[in-house]
């Protein structure tokens, strides 16, 4: 009797009637886990909740289609049709396959859609960057892009809107992407002598020379909760100083406190805060 206490309780496997080896097909996609708080989340009430962990708040990263379609009146964005297409000026190896591969994963020309559209019933130009697409790196095609919408707005009066998630410039295109950086702000100097507003939108991450460039040179600067910004990459920087830095350091909330952006927007209420912020400026 004393030993009975030491033995293992004996279960009953009872199988669904039917066929015994026939197995249950769960489809993929239905659940997805939190990254931050590991929380399993159901995909469509995910997407409801325009991508933003109920748990945590973690904002999860967007590709631009379904960003346009959360900031925008609905069917009013229309693409600006400029023809440009990217080459590979200094014969980097595989850039070209590269390119075709992305483009036919993520079915965008280049890491950036630039477009007029309305929100709240105002006229904007709009550029969203897609980190899907060789990271939203800043190459030639970007930069001209960005350019080319800063012109067209200029050219009707329209505020300006960017999106910005990057991992910086395009190091296959060498000099020629570093030069988007000096093209695109010359161009946001001719939107301020206009006396039109540029809005930056900072989402996770935004990084190296877009950071140095346009993204930070909105007349408003609003961050998306906890996204990286910045230059250089946190780890990076603590190898070269040998020092370990602050908790948080470049993330949004910090970048807040040390006054590089102005405000941390969530996301189901970013549509509402453009619209507030345009019919400020209309006014």
């Amino acid at each position: 009797m004393a030993l009975d206490i030491f033995r293992k309780t004996k279960y009953v496997t009872v199988r669904p009637e039917g066929n015994q080896s026939e197995k249950r097909d769960i489809p993929e996609g239905l659940w997805i886990k939190c990254p931050r708080c590991n929380e399993i989340l159901y995909t469509k009430e995910l997407e409801k909740n325009f991508k933003v962990c109920q748990k945590c708040n973690y904002h999860f990263r967007l590709n631009a289609k379904e960003r346009i379609a959360m900031t925008v009146d609905e069917g009013s964005f229309q693409e600006l049709e400029h023809g440009l297409t990217t080459i590979n000026p200094l014969n980097f190896p595989n850039y070209d396959e590269k390119i075709a591969a992305v483009q036919e994963a993520t079915g965008l020309k280049e890491a950036i859609v630039v477009g007029e559209a309305t929100i709240g019933g105002h006229s904007v130009m709009l550029g969203v960057m897609d980190s899907h697409f060789i990271m939203g790196s800043m190459g030639s095609v970007v930069g001209e892009q960005i350019a080319l919408g800063i012109e067209k707005a200029i050219e009707k009066g329209y505020p300006v809107i960017i999106f910005a998630t990057s991992g910086g410039a395009r190091m296959q295109e060498g000099i020629l992407s570093l030069m988007q950086m000096a093209k695109t702000a010359a161009a946001l100097a001719k939107l301020d002598e206009a006396g039109l507003l540029f809005i930056s939108v900072l989402t996770d991450p935004t990084t190296g020379g877009v950071t140095a460039s346009f993204a930070s040179l909105g007349d408003i600067i609003i961050a998306e909760p906890g996204a990286l910004i910045g230059f250089t990459g946190p780890r990076v920087i603590e190898q070269t100083i040998r020092q370990k830095l602050p908790e948080g350091f470049q993330r949004a909330e910090f970048m807040r406190q040390h006054g590089m952006v102005d405000m941390i927007v969530n996301r189901p209420q970013l549509k509402e805060t453009l619209a507030q912020l345009l019919s400020l400026h209309q006014a």
